[in-house]
Parts: C-alpha cells; structure tokens; sequence
C-alpha cells in the first residue's frame, strides 16, 4: 500500500464537511488535514489512503458535493516535502486538541 494525498477546494466549510463526508464513506481514508483561508471562505480538506482509495473518494466528493470543487488533486506517493507541509499543517489543529 503507497501512501497518496487527495485535495479538495471548496467554498464554505459546509460544503466541506460534505466533502469529507462523501470521501469518507466511499473509500478507506481518513483526514490527514485541513486549512481555511479567506475567512473560511475556501477550506481544504486532505485525505490520506492509498492511491485507488483517494482517487475514489476524491472523485466521488468532486461529482457529488453540494458544491462544485474550486480544485481538487490526487498525488501517490507524495516527495516527502510534500509530506511535511501535510504533517505542519496537520499538527496546528491537532495541537489545538491537546
């Protein structure tokens, strides 16, 4: 199984948390991250899984959101700059938790 990061863009954090509910429930993968710019305007939502997993549910989120993606990508076996920036981003939020 390869590591592999899909992306989701969208408008409005409702419209990302449907996102994520959609890639969630299509295929096995789990948040990795999100960020939200422009006021939460445009979240993005990272999942992880292995490369079949993501394209599906990523796939799956951009035909069957609430609304259209602003973006969306898919990258299998991530460099592992890549990986950093996910895990920086990652460790704001989960700091937060704790």
């Amino acid at each position: 199984m390869s590591k592999s990061y899909g992306f989701i863009e969208i408008t409005g954090v409702v419209a990302a948390m449907d996102a994520l509910d959609i890639m969630c429930k299509t295929a096995d993968v789990e948040l990795a991250s999100w960020e939200r710019k422009l006021g939460g305007r445009l979240v993005t939502i990272i999942v992880e899984g292995d490369v079949a997993a993501v394209t599906e549910a990523v796939e799956a989120a951009a035909a069957g959101a609430i609304k259209k993606p602003a973006s969306y990508a898919v990258i299998a076996r991530p460099h592992e700059e890549i990986v950093k920036m996910v895990e920086l981003s990652a460790s704001r939020w989960k700091n937060k938790k704790k």
